[in-house]
């Protein structure tokens, strides 16, 4: 049954530019409910919690539903490979996800409007049509990755293949399509909580706690390994912490729970407890495989997360490998959740279709037609005998890698629109950090395209690139700081944010059209050539692939 709350959108509502009014009224989450009109202050201690658990969900569903399938290969990978060494690259799962993360709060809480239709409004047809298409490419082939995830899971554990797979589909649908708000939020805490099954698996194995700590503060890099493999691997381990179906899934599922700019600061932490969930996972995952795979022929042979849980069997006990097994599990299904829900909002937000978890199934046909059509055709893809599963796990990885530059762009130009967030735009040190982890995720981008189209690449030719990428944005700083001082641009003023807390962005009717600068449009150009390109080549060589080339 739909909320009550959905019928009769507030006055509030009427100026801003809420799209949907499922979006306005009571935020009525998992573990509590705030009212509309609730503009008491929080003094006591006890109110401030009430009002944290209220809010969590978002931060804490989109952080989690990210330490998904392919997250489990990656740091099972570093850990059977390399033991402990690269510990120390988990640090960066702290400001490469909270930055990203933080701003889409801030678009979703203030503006209203989802990511997709924002980046229409602002940037034009061909972005707003882009951005939705290679999300729903991406996006579809990474759901392939969680039932891959979801087999492994269910073999390890003696269940049929194939039921175990589409009965797993099944429940994802069903957990989102009950038309309340309130009940998917529960049931996608409760899985979030289930990915703490990890922690059982590291009391079990029990790894050396002193050399843990030591390697996860003290860089290092493991010995006797190839410099090139180690590399590959420390940017996959940045690389999987950000993804661009989280921008679009977390701002519209802000949206969706009816959080306003008066309760970000609850949200922002409902973001950290995501980002800890995840780095005791990941830490647990690096820390017993490495101890339970030293010493035997398994350890620097990594295959995948199924096998991991069968040497977890072998060589910590059969508690052990099922735990790994039903976390594995777990974590592909919300994370099927959430990555098949990012889409549906995106292609709803665009199209004006109903696009909200408030509404049921007749109310919202189109959205639940989206949600559950990818769900069980990623389900099927993967039982059909001979599916291509390695080579469109691959793919994943490469779009992944080639798309997520436009997704930060993007984010960090709307996060400077003072048309769209007022006040709450971004402020110049927010900036510079931020500027410095999208030129970080462009580089990454460029060296992961690199890396599939010349599986050979040395580590030489990595660092090599890295350089280009770094002396490329210093001029292109450069060229832009130039250009203001020669046609005497002034830099921004400051921002008055007085009032910030009760403003929200117009109706998109109502805002002027954007102007982009001559430097901004060569940039966006040299954008749209960059992901043309990298495409092109990526397409190519997984042709190449499928042929056996």
């Amino acid at each position: 049954m739909t909320d009550s709350t959905i019928t009769t959108p507030s006055a509030a509502a009427a100026r801003t530019a809420v799209l949907d009014d499922a979006h306005t009224g009571d935020s009525r989450g998992a573990l509590g409910t705030i009212k509309a009109d609730d503009t008491a202050p929080r003094r006591r201690l006890s109110a401030r919690l009430k009002t944290l658990l209220a809010v969590v969900g978002p931060g804490l569903i989109v952080m989690v539903g990210d330490n998904d399938a392919g997250a489990f290969g990656t740091y099972t990978q570093a850990g059977r490979n390399y033991g402990t060494s690269l510990l120390w690259t988990l640090l960066l799962l702290i400001p490469v996800p909270y930055v990203n993360q933080e701003m889409v709060l801030r678009l979703g809480a203030v503006t209203g409007v989802g990511h997709a239709r924002l980046i229409l409004e602002r940037f034009g047809r061909f972005w707003g049509a882009f951005s939705v298409i290679d999300l729903f490419l991406l996006n579809a082939l990474t759901l392939v990755t969680e039932f891959i995830g979801i087999t492994l899971a269910v073999g390890h554990l003696g269940l049929p293949k194939v039921p175990g797979v589409l009965l797993a589909a099944v429940l994802v649908v069903l957990a989102a399509s009950t038309g309340s708000f309130r009940r998917f939020e529960r049931t996608a805490i409760l899985l979030c909580a289930g990915s703490l099954l990890l922690v059982p698996v590291y009391v079990i194995v029990h790894p050396p706690t002193g050399r843990m700590a030591h390697d996860f503060v003290v860089p290092g890099m493991p010995h006797h390994a190839r410099l090139a493999d180690v590399l590959l691997l420390v940017i996959a381990v940045v690389g999987t912490t950000v993804a661009p179906w989280q921008l679009f899934f977390q701002q519209s599922y802000v949206i969706d729970k009816r959080i306003t700019p008066r309760f970000l600061r609850y949200e922002k932490a409902d973001l950290w407890l995501g980002i800890a969930v995840v780095l005791v996972g990941a830490a647990a995952m690096t820390g017993f495989c490495a101890a339970a795979f030293s010493g035997h022929a398994e350890a620097g042979h990594f295959t995948d997360a199924g096998d991991v849980a069968a040497g977890l069997e072998k060589y910590a006990g059969r508690t052990a490998g099922v735990l790994f097994a039903v976390a594995l599990l777990d974590a592909s299904v919300i994370g099927a959740c959430a990555v098949s829900l990012s889409t549906a909002y995106a292609i709803g937000d665009v199209l004006g279709l109903k696009h909200s978890l408030h509404h049921g199934i007749k109310g919202a046909k189109g959205f639940y037609a989206v949600f559950a059509g990818l769900v069980l055709a990623a389900a099927v893809v993967v039982v059909i005998p001979g599916s291509p599963l390695g080579l469109l796990t691959e793919g994943v990885q490469t779009l992944a890698g080639v798309l997520l530059p436009s997704a930060s762009v993007f984010l960090l130009l709307l996060c400077n629109d003072r048309t769209v967030l007022g006040p709450w735009v971004n402020g110049r040190v927010t900036n510079v950090f931020t500027s410095l982890v999208v030129a970080v995720l462009v580089t990454l981008s460029v060296v992961l395209t690199a890396a599939v189209l010349f599986p050979g690449i040395g580590a030489n030719a990595i660092l090599d690139i890295m350089g280009i990428c770094g002396v490329a944005g210093i001029l292109a700083l450069g060229y832009a700081e130039t250009r203001r001082r020669r046609k005497g641009w002034a830099l921004a003023g400051p921002v008055d944010r007085t009032g910030k807390e009760n403003w929200r962005m117009p109706p998109l009717h109502e805002l002027p059209d954007p102007v982009l600068s001559t430097g901004r449009k060569v940039g966006l150009a040299a954008l749209r050539l960059y992901l043309l390109a990298a495409m092109v080549l990526v397409v190519v060589r997984i042709v190449q692939l499928a042929l056996g080339g």
